[in-house]
This record gives structure tokens, sequence and C-alpha cells, in this order.
């Protein structure tokens, strides 16, 4: 009987949220928006009032200078959330004609409400403002859309695959998209990308929300953009026009809740004004600093290179519909030719160590070959991630990928050394890792000083990126308890890696979206740039090593074999068990975490004198005892079945 209840809720549910909107309802809603659309200009300008920006500039002069046969491209690495918010603002005030911004999360923090803010602004004084966000994790009140799709007549939203015609998806309903409709609903929109007059934009990690720009007091993203100047931003705008105009792209009026909340006040005054901040004075500077010619030329311009090639690459939308196209798939069929042709190194950087089946035969194949390139892995620990069920994946596999890969795995430590002060300022260090359960804040971004240093409110704290399916989406005061990183032995503002970057043989790089992972190979739209420049590549390469140091990760290698007949008894009922698909119970796994001694110079995990200089410090370190490590135990025991969504 209570699976019956369960088939007859979710019928029910499909039933009156499933329809689409009438012709009829939909002109209403639309005649709403024409008539009380706020159609105000501040800006009677040819160039819209915009302001001065050396980054537009030096895109322009890149761009003039390029031929077909020999492109010119502007580029620069963003790896702290100051410089990467500072250049948002900076390219949206000094917008002329256009502003295109696509992106998997928006929330109505204080990153959030900033960036929204400065396009409402730009689009009242004339610049034509498109906002494409995916409707999962995105805006979630219907009330706030309603006021934004009148807050300028040269702005619009849409909405990527909103799966029951609704801008938010409450925890049935989305149960109910598992059930009747698993590919369309498992298709989400990853990319992240805004492009500016078809001349600069900037793609990578980060979405729209305080804990990707260093702006949280407990959990920060280490996370990365690139900006780019020149004929591939080009690239950029086509690929948000395929999107834009895509069917799964929905208009607000075609909404159910934001028509209806269009159609039930049809002269409701509201508009869009200046939102209030939780901390008005770090916008406030953030603001000023974007506008600061010195401060964008110290941050920022110094550390942009001049070079030619350069790709912009992204999946078709809807990708699910057409799995078999190879142009729905683009940028991962391009990211697996590069690796499967490497000779010397591959370095690889994500959130999220989880192979999709053509990855693995990619890395076994060059893990063969007479003379294997070197792999090193740049990832997450259970400390540092916020996405416990995806790291049980990789806690399971360890062996496999140091054995049959030859990878070299770096877990970051949620405290790294280089964790950026930006971050820190003003937190104090007796922040505590929230109870199991009950409500925390927000996440942020994050960096670190070894690189280049409408206003109704719903609750903020989605979860992560990674975390979507494990969170049962819909309405969430904060982060659930099951999103949230694991509980610490020790206390402070916790980082996590959220940066998806690669760096092949030293002559190319890509930054970009895609998490090398069986659901960015297969389910999620995925972006990003590939640069071929050495220059370029050896910047990119130090960054992401400089997070395999031993004072911010450790090292996962295999424990030391001290007594012969168990150690090998162990280690063989170790492999029976974790190529079981369920029941992979063995608690004594073949690969530990390990700490660099004192007095020791870090070294590979297949140098013989590894374990002299190195000591085991458990398989969770600094992971205080708690419900989190029993449910990675468990998914890691009955979960790999899922790896493909979660």
């Amino acid at each position: 009987m209570r699976h019956l209840r369960l088939f007859l809720l979710l019928a029910a549910i499909l039933a009156a949220t499933g329809c689409s909107l009438s012709t009829q309802r939909i002109r209403k809603a639309d005649a709403v928006v024409t008539l009380t659309v706020d159609r105000q200009s501040n800006c009677a300008r040819a160039d819209h009032c915009a302001q001065p920006s050396a980054l537009l500039d030096a895109a322009v002069e890149a761009d003039a200078a390029s031929t077909d046969a020999r492109p010119v491209h502007v580029a620069t690495l963003l790896e702290d959330g100051e410089t990467a918010m500072a250049a948002r603002i900076n390219l949206i005030r000094a917008a002329k004609r256009t502003i295109d911004v696509q992106t998997y999360i928006w929330e109505q923090d204080d990153a959030g409400k900033l960036v929204l803010d400065e396009l409402v602004q730009a689009a009242r004084r004339g610049v034509r403002v498109r906002i494409l966000a995916d409707q999962l994790f995105s805006f979630r009140d219907a009330g706030l859309l309603a006021g934004l799709a009148r807050a300028s007549d040269h702005m619009e939203i849409r909405l990527y695959n909103p799966t029951f015609h609704s801008a938010r998806t409450p925890p049935l309903e989305f149960a109910a998209g598992i059930i009747c409709c698993f590919f369309k609903f498992n298709q989400r929109m990853h990319n992240k990308l805004i492009v500016v007059d078809d001349l600069i934009g900037i793609t990578g990690g980060r979405n729209y929300e305080d804990r990707y720009f260093d702006w949280d007091g407990t959990f920060d993203y280490v996370d990365r953009d690139v900006m780019i100047g020149g004929p591939a931003a080009k690239a950029m705008g086509a690929s948000f026009e395929q999107f834009w105009n895509h069917k799964r792209a929905v208009r607000l009026t075609h909404l159910r809740d934001v028509n209806r909340e269009l159609v039930r006040d049809t002269d409701d005054p509201r508009h869009w004004t200046t939102p209030q901040y939780e901390n008005p004075e770090r916008v406030a500077t953030m603001v000023a600093d974007a506008e600061n010619p010195g401060w964008i030329a110290d941050r920022i311009q110094r550390d942009t290179l001049r070079l030619n090639r350069v790709e912009y690459l992204s999946d078709l939308p809807g990708k699910t519909d057409e799995p078999k196209r190879r142009e729905a798939r683009a940028l991962t069929r391009h990211i697996m030719g590069l690796v499967r042709n490497a000779r010397s190194e591959v370095i690889l950087q994500t959130p999220y160590l989880v192979m999709s089946k053509p990855a693995k035969k990619i890395f076994s194949g060059l893990h063969r070959k007479p003379v294997p390139p070197r792999v090193v892995v740049s990832t997450n620990s259970l400390a540092s991630t916020d996405a416990f069920a995806v790291y049980a994946m990789s806690y399971k596999h360890r062996k496999r990928y140091l054995t049959d890969y030859g990878f070299e795995i770096y877990e970051m430590k949620p405290r790294p050394a280089n964790g950026d002060p930006d971050a820190l300022e003003g937190q104090s260090n007796d922040v505590v890792t929230p109870p199991l359960l009950t409500g925390s804040g927000s996440g942020s971004g994050a960096s670190k000083t070894g690189r280049r240093a409408g206003n109704r409110l719903v609750p903020a704290g989605p979860p992560s990126e990674s975390t979507g399916f494990m969170a049962l989406g819909g309405r969430r005061v904060r982060q659930g308890p099951r999103t949230r990183p694991a509980p610490l032995l020790t206390q402070g503002v916790r980082f996590g890696l959220h940066a998806k970057s690669i760096v092949v043989d030293d002559t190319f790089a890509m930054v970009g979206t895609h998490n090398f992972d069986p659901r960015s190979d297969h389910y999620n739209t995925e972006s990003g740039v590939i640069v071929y420049d050495k220059r370029f590549s050896d910047r990119l390469r130090d960054s992401i090593m400089q997070d395999t140091r031993p004072e911010n990760a450790w090292v996962i290698g295999p424990r030391e074999k001290k007594i012969p007949v168990l150690s090998s008894v162990n280690e063989f009922i170790g492999d029976v068990s974790e190529r079981l698909p369920f029941f992979d119970l063995w608690p004594f796994r073949y690969a530990t975490s390990y700490e660099l001694k004192p007095g020791c110079i870090p070294m590979r995990w297949t140098d013989p004198k590894f374990f002299e200089c190195y000591e085991p410090v458990g398989d969770f370190p600094e992971v205080d005892v708690s419900l989190k490590l029993i449910y990675t135990r468990m998914i890691t025991a009955f979960g790999s079945s899922a790896s493909g969504i979660l």
C-alpha cells in the first residue's frame, strides 16, 4: 500500500504539473510584461555610456590584428575569486552592445545579487542583456523572476530544461522527474560563460554564488576561469546563441509559476532596485577595484598573454537527445583526443575523480606504453569535498588508479597553506564546522596566495554542482545535511577544489567546466577553452602543481607491506572486493593517504624511498567520525552502479 500511495502521488504530480501552458495564458503574461516592463533609459549616447576598460580595449586590438590565417588573442587566467568578480564587473560596465551570460547556478546571495544588479543597470543604459541559467539550481523564486521579467525592456532571462514547466522544482517533482523522464531531467546545462560585445568572454568553473568568489565564511572554492579576447569570443557568442534558441531554453512567461505571478497582479509596480547586501562594505570595495584602472592593470592585465591559437568548444544543447551525434559531445571528444596523444605528461585537476569508460580505456592504454607519460591528478579529499557521494566512488577505485593507470594522486587538504587570504579576511579561526543536523551558511569562491593572489529573496545555499541529485532538489534552507562537507577534527575556514583544467605535454591546456567524469561525458553539456601555447600551459601547470605540494595536499599511495603473508592476503581480498559492483565491504584498502615527514623532499609514490619519507595518516585524514564516514563507506560498497549520475 505504501508503494501504491507513492505511485499515485507521483502520478498526481505529473498530471498537475506536466502540462505546458495554453497559448492564451502565455499571451496574457506576455501582454502584462509589455505593459509593465521598465522602459527607462539613463543614457542617450551611441556607446550606451560604456565605461573605459583596458580589458575590452585589449580584446578589440587583438580582434583587429587578427586574420583568418593568423588569429590574435589575449588570454588571462583568473585564479582567485576577487579578480574573477572584478573582471566581470569591469566588462559589464564597459559593454557597448551586448552581454550574454550562461550559468548552471545563480543564487541570491551577495555575489549573485551584485552581478544581477550590474546586468540590470547595463540593460537600463541600452545594452542588450540575455541570461540563460539551468533551471534546477538557479533563482528558484517565481516572484523574483516575475519582477526581473519587467526590470528592463533590454533584458531577457530564460531557464534551461525546466522539466515540469516551472522555475522551481520541489522534492516530489524532483523524484517524479527521475521516474518519468530520466534522460531529459538528468541532462543539465553545466556551461558557464559571459560574453561582452562578442569580443571578450570568460569561461571556467565559477557559478554565481558567494562560494565561488571568496565571499563565504565557512566553505570556499578553489576555482579557475580564463578570460579570452579576440576571435574565439565570436565562437563563444555563437555557442550561446545555439543554447538560447534551443527548445529547452524556456521564456519566463512560459513557466507555470512565473506566469501565475505575472497574471495574478497585472499592475504590479515592482521594479528592480538596488539590492540589500549582507556585507555592503565588501561589495563597495569590489566595485571600486573593478573601476580602478591601476588595480585592473596590476591584478589582471600584467598576467595577460598575447597568443594565437585558441579554441572555444561546447557540447550541443539537448545532449542526451542525440547521443550518437559527434557534435553533441564536441568538448568531451576533443579532450579525449588530447589525452590519448600525450607523450610525456598529463596534469589533470578535477574535483571529482570518477573516470568514465572511455577515459579508463585511454589512461590504461597510456600506462601500457613502453615509456608511459606521467599522469598527475589534483583532486579533493573527503575533508575538502562537499560531494562525499562522488568521493566514495573515487575511494573505491584507488588501487586501479594507481596500478592500472599509473596516476599520481594528490588530495587537497581542507585548509591548504596557499588558501587565499582574501577568503580569510575578517574571518576567525574559531569558525566551527556546522553540526550535522542543522542549517549552515552558503558557500563561496576561493583562491590562493601562490597564484595571482529583485529583490525578493529565497534562502540561499544550494548544493555543489556534483551533489544536485543527492540533495533532492527543490526548496532548501541553506545546505541540507547530506550536501555539507564532512565534520572535521579542527576548526577554521575550509577550502574545496572546484577547478577543472588539464595540461598535456606542456603545449596544450584546457580550462572549462568539464569534470572529466561520466556525468560530464554523457549527461551535462560542457564548455571550455583550449589554448595551444607553451607559456599559457606552463602557467596553468605551475598553478595545478602548487596544489599538489605537501603543505596543500596529501599523497595517495599503497600501504606498506610490513607482514608479507598477511599483507598479500589482505591485498587479494581487497582486489576481489573492489571489483564487486555490490558488497564491497572489505575495510582494509590497498591505498591510503600520506604526509611528508619533516626534513624530507617530495617524491612520487613509486620512488623506492617513498616509505622512508612519508607516513600514513589514514584513509580520511582530518575527518571526524560521523554519519558522513558511514555514508561514504556505504556508497563505496553499494553505489558503484550510480557513478554515472552522481
